[in-house]
């Protein structure tokens, strides 16, 4: 007999509004997760540390824990420090490297993790990933994604325009990665999850063809839901595959090699996603990548991002062994360092026409 419904992996609860945060106590209350308060709740030193004094008299019940960096020994320094807490759920409360940590956190002593963003610079807001800075500069590892998401647009707002540009930036590239995957099923055989596709592509051309500004209610609302409907689909495929091709494949390569230097995680992707589809051969889209990205201020080549032609095109020809095993359109041309260097001035010359 056909198996005709499948559970898909979700947050038990999304709050995208104004004043979410204040409504946080009785969130977590109203959802059973933490009726009595016993939270733990972790906090960078920055955005996290400011709304501490206004969470306080909402939070009675909970400890607060701040978290140094988004490094690998930060998660497990924090993990550390909760274990024989008896809490009932972890909040991680600040950007990316805080709620990163905090989920790797509570993987380790095994409780559920609401995560509050202060912006909204990528998708590890719902992704069952968390990326941290370790000695080898930086990897990515596998954890439950979380229960609950909830994000306060006012708190949005005030969070540098940068960090959330870099959000359109990683949601953008998953176009290009849905474009990579596709090709290796055609190549190689590789399954394609349909519904993982359909709704990290939709996330990506909703923020593609947005005619907002980063102030504009509407376009936050739009990149916080295509963020978590990125984070579901990675869930649904069971890997990051309809989030990251050779666009992650190139920003992990600049990572790697150039590890002090490396821009945000979404200003990168960004950048790989356009460059991708120009070597797909897919100029409309290209063109369309490079006019969104560049209207929220987003780099469109590398010099934007501090890297020089050489530079870019030893990232390009390093990627692929950042992800063993992964079909893209780098491992597809396998083009040479000259080929790529070519291509690169080609784009270039694209973009600037």
């Amino acid at each position: 007999m056909p198996v005709l419904t499948r559970l898909v992996p979700s947050p038990v609860f999304v709050e995208i509004r104004s004043g979410a945060l204040d409504a946080l106590g009785g969130i977590l209350a109203d959802q059973r997760l933490s009726a009595s308060g016993r939270i733990a709740v972790a906090i960078s030193n920055g955005s996290g540390a400011v709304l501490r004094a206004r969470l306080e008299p909402a939070l009675p019940g909970a400890d607060w824990y701040n978290v140094d960096d988004g490094s690998l020994d930060s998660a497990v320094r924090l993990a550390e420090a909760m274990r024989g807490g008896h809490y009932d759920a972890i909040v991680g409360l600040g950007g990316g490297k805080i709620i990163d940590a905090a989920k790797y956190a509570a993987a380790r002593v095994g409780l559920p993790l609401v995560a509050v963003a202060t912006n909204l610079a990528h998708d590890g807001i719902c992704s069952p990933v968390s990326t941290l800075d370790n000695d080898a500069g930086r990897g990515s590892y596998g954890v439950p994604s979380p229960i609950g998401i909830v994000v306060d647009l006012d708190v949005i707002r005030q969070a540098p325009p940068r960090f959330v540009a870099a959000g359109i930036g990683d949601v953008i590239s998953n176009i290009s990665a849905c474009a990579d995957w596709e090709l290796s099923q055609a190549r190689t055989g590789e399954p394609v999850d349909g519904l993982a596709v359909a709704m990290a592509r939709s996330a990506g051309e909703n923020l593609l063809r947005h005619p907002g500004d980063l102030q504009d209610q509407d376009l936050l609302t739009a990149l916080a839901e295509a963020l978590v409907l990125s984070g579901i689909a990675m869930n649904i495929a069971g890997s990051t595959r309809p989030s990251s091709g050779a666009c992650h494949e190139i920003s992990h390569a600049l990572d790697v090699l150039y590890p002090k230097r490396s821009a945000q995680h979404g200003e990168q992707v960004g950048l790989g996603a356009a460059f991708a589809s120009f070597l797909r051969g897919e100029r409309e889209l290209t063109g369309l990548i490079v006019e969104r990205l560049a209207r929220h201020g987003l780099p469109v080549t590398a010099a934007q991002i501090g890297f020089t032609e050489a530079e870019f095109t030893e990232a390009v020809h390093y990627a692929p062994n950042t992800r063993p095993g992964r079909f893209t359109i780098l491992e597809h041309l396998d083009l040479s360092p000259s080929a790529i260097r070519d291509a690169y001035a080609d784009y270039v010359q694209a973009v600037n026409s």
